[in-house]
């Protein structure tokens, strides 16, 4: 029977960025496979409100408030995790925001902040939380990449930059971590219908052009990403290191 493959259960897994969206879903659905949850975010009364709907689905969930654009408040915040609630076997480094001007216009504080939440919060979790797999000589980093890892669009050019570095930055983990047992993958969503991109959802001439772009012909729906996180998240992808998963409806097979 493959199922064991995928069952989670005896494991612990931190989602950054967790309160809703992508991460919320990742998180209830690695919960749903039997692993228990730590959510994570700056909203402490966002994180609550998660943690009971988890909680009242009968799942095991933890919540640390830690702000992942802060070294120190990272190190401190997995180093508490560790010590108080239990191992972190599988970390999904999720946190992410986006910001929309011509490049031209671009403030260079936007910049700062996209640099620092994007790729700057999963070196931190990322260094952290190995830190004490390395110790085990087992763990599972999932980074969660974009199909702006390898595209590009009018207006994004930072936020492109960013999770191009992600991408790359998953494959130096690998490189680095996978003779101490850890594999490192990253999920790169196409366009998902998320609070990041209520905007383009909104847009009647967008969502016109996304559905010609993308041969599925649709957004996509979060829970549509938890099959890769469960799969890079479990014994089954366990030869499966420095990869970067396209969840995206096919739009990168049109380049």
């Amino acid at each position: 029977m493959a199922f064991p493959l995928f069952d989670l259960a005896g494991t612990r897994a931190l989602v950054t960025g967790s309160s809703q969206g992508i991460g919320f879903a990742l998180a209830r659905g690695l919960a749903e496979h039997g692993a228990a949850i730590v959510l994570n975010g700056r909203d402490r009364s966002k994180l609550m409100t998660a943690a009971g709907s988890l909680k009242d689905a009968g799942h095991h969930v933890a919540i640390s408030d830690f702000d992942v654009t802060d070294y120190d408040a990272v190190k401190n915040g997995v180093d508490a995790i560790e010590r108080d609630i239990g191992p972190i076997d599988i970390l999904i480094n999720n946190a992410g925001m986006q910001f929309r001007t011509p490049l031209e216009d671009f403030p260079a504080d936007r910049w700062e902040q996209l640099l620092k939440t994007n790729i700057s919060s999963a070196f931190y979790a990322g260094q952290a939380v190995a830190r004490h797999m390395i110790k085990r000589g087992a763990g599972k980093i999932i980074n969660i990449a974009s199909v702006q890892s390898e595209l590009a669009r009018p207006g994004i050019a930072p936020y492109t930059a960013t999770k191009g570095a992600v991408k790359n930055l998953t494959r130096g983990m690998c490189a680095d971590w996978a003779k101490h047992g850890l594999q490192v993958n990253a999920i790169a969503p196409g366009y998902f219908k998320t609070p990041l991109n209520q905007a383009l959802v909104d847009s009647e001439e967008f969502s016109s052009w996304l559905e010609k772009r993308t041969p599925a012909a649709r957004w996509g729906e979060v829970d549509e990403l938890v099959g890769a996180a469960v799969f890079l998240a479990s014994r089954a992808s366990s030869f499966v290191n420095g990869h970067t998963l396209y969840v995206d409806g096919g739009i990168t097979t049109c380049l």
